[in-house]
Formats: C-alpha cells, structure tokens, sequence
C-alpha cells in the first residue's frame, strides 16, 4: 500500500524508484506507465514485474527510449514481439532482430525488412539456419556482411562468403570465424590489401598462416603480421545484442516522440 501510495508522489525521483522496483505491485506500476515523466515511464518498461498489459502499451509509448526499453525486458513475450515487428520504428525492430528469442516466424518476417540494417542484426545473431540461408543471398552487402560475423554459419557457407566479390565481406569473414585450410589458401593471397591485413590481425587466423603473411608483398599487412599480439586483434566476433539505455539524463531530450 505504501507503494501504491507512492506511485503518485509529486517528486519524479520518487515515482521513478517505485517504477525500477521488482517488488512493485501492478497496481503501483499501472498508472506510472502514463506518468508524464518519460524517464519513469522507462524505468516501468525495464522492470522484469512489469505485466504484459503494461508492456503492450510501453512499446507503443511516444518516446523512443521508453519503447526500446520495452525491448530489453526480459518479461516480454510473442504478443509483445509481434508489435515490435510490425513498428515503423527501425531502431526497434533491429532490437527485435537481435533478440534469441525470436520466433521463426517473426524471423521470417524481418528477413525482408526494408532496413538494411535491421537485416545485418538479423544476419548477424539469428540461430536459425534457414535464416542464414536466405540472409546469405541477400543483395546488400552490409547483410552478407552480418552473416559472415555470425559464428554459427556451416563451413559450405563460409566458403561462399570467402568468394564473396565485396572486400568488406571477406575481411569481415576473416575476422570472424574459423575457416578451413582450402579457404585461408585463397584468401592469404586475396587481392585486396584490406583483407589481408584483417587475416595478419585477425585472433581467429591460424599461426602458419600469420607466419606467409609476414612476407606479404605489402609492408603494411607483412608488419601487421610480425607485429600481432594474440588479445590485440579484432574485438568480438558478435557484439551482444543492444541494450537501449539514455546515454545520459539530458540526452535526446528534445526527441521524444522521434522514431529512427
């Protein structure tokens, strides 16, 4: 009761402790989803007790933030997914792209996205090898290029983004991801500099294969090779998926109701 009571405390800072708190009771949490303060509407939309009712209506909130909240809850489920798929909101739906629960449906769905770059999450993070599969023929680049970071690709697949015809999509491969004797032959030799340099710095590059490297016609790539230091290279294969948060209390203050 005394947080029901709360909930309606004429100071901010008190109705936004209610909202983060996993012990707050729906009746509490209810109306702070219409607080008139976006910064508690946000705290609502992260918190795990929040109902899916609430959710329904936080992810169609006016402000950005508070939607992309919605996306890292982790109590929200399919009927919720299924807004976030059909939003015009890009931002939204790559978070939706890059979540690992996602239904194949949904999947299926978001492999036509409009957005290049809600495809390349997808291509990136999805589990789901019909996914990758029809990801792998995609006409854009920046996709193809997803797919070639995503660490759950069979070697066949990998072999085709080794012959990829865009440079960016072979050094990101070489990155990325383990590739087999046949493969690495080819690309040690490739003709973009670009790529040879990301195999010299590469953690994932075998040692004999660093080694040919450092007597790479380039001098760049040969001392990049002689240089590298394992832990120094590329970072993280994946990035983890994007947890939406404020960069600070004051930023995107004036876009609230602005959708990326």
């Amino acid at each position: 009761m005394t947080l029901i009571d709360l909930a309606s405390d004429p100071s901010v800072l008190v109705r936004k402790a209610v909202a983060a708190r996993a012990d707050a009771p729906a009746q509490a949490l209810r109306p702070l989803t219409r607080d008139h303060d976006r910064q508690v509407r946000e705290a609502v939309a992260r918190n795990p007790s929040t109902s899916i009712a609430n959710l329904m209506r936080l992810v169609k909130d006016a402000d950005r933030w508070v939607r992309w909240a919605v996306a890292g809850n982790p109590a929200c489920d399919e009927s919720i997914r299924q807004v976030m798929a059909q939003t015009s909101d890009k931002e939204l739906r790559g978070l939706l792209a890059e979540s690992r629960e996602l239904e194949p449906e949904l999947a299926a769905k978001l492999i036509d996205d409009v957005s290049p770059e809600v495809r390349e999450r997808l291509a990136t993070h999805t589990h789901d090898p019909d996914v990758i599969t029809a990801l792998l023929a995609d006409r854009t680049a920046r996709v193809r290029k997803g797919v070639a970071r995503n660490p759950r690709t069979t070697a066949e697949q990998r072999s085709a983004l080794a012959a990829d015809p865009v440079v960016d999509v072979r050094a990101a491969l070489v990155r990325a991801v383990e590739l087999s004797e046949a493969d690495l032959a080819r690309l040690v030799d490739d003709r973009a500099v670009q790529v040879r340099l990301a195999m010299a710095t590469s953690d994932v590059v075998p040692p004999h294969i660093r080694q040919a490297l450092t007597r790479d016609a380039d001098e760049m790539v040969a001392s990049a090779a002689r240089d590298h230091r394992p832990g120094a290279g590329n970072a993280s294969a994946v990035r983890a998926p994007r947890i939406a948060h404020r960069p600070s209390a004051g930023a995107g203050r004036s876009g609230g109701g602005t959708a990326r």
